[in-house]
């Protein structure tokens, strides 16, 4: 299986009327049960409204983001499905349930890591 990121810009949903945002919170929270129970989500949210901190290799912290980021991330799920296919297929489910369009990207797998979660986890 792979994981793939989808996710939304902040700002996506700023055309909701308050009074609608109950009702996206129904349609979002049935879309991330259907995930939970197919055993396709991992993980996602949504991100609060603020400036993001920029920690430097060096260890040094600024306000970000960077001048030239135009668009920053305003919410996010991954999930672990077979094909890429069925990725947008979830996609689409978020997105009709968010109200905003989504972008879809595959995760780099990481044996290595998958290895010590594995591990941690007491299963190899």
């Amino acid at each position: 299986m792979t994981q793939y990121l989808i996710s939304f810009n902040d700002g996506a949903m700023d055309h909701i009327p308050a009074e609608d945002w109950p009702d996206v919170g129904k349609a979002s929270h049935a879309v991330v049960q259907e995930a939970v129970n197919a055993g396709v989500w991992v993980y996602g949210g949504g991100l609060e409204r603020q400036t993001a901190s920029i920690v430097a290799t060096d260890g040094t912290v600024t306000d970000g983001p960077y001048p030239e980021t135009k668009e920053v991330i305003g919410g996010f799920a991954v999930v672990d499905v077979a094909t890429r296919e069925e990725a947008l297929a979830w996609a689409a489910k978020i997105a009709v349930a968010c109200r905003c369009a989504q972008e879809v990207r595959e995760l780099m797998p990481d044996p290595e890591t998958d290895a010590m979660l594995r591990q941690a986890d007491g299963r190899g």
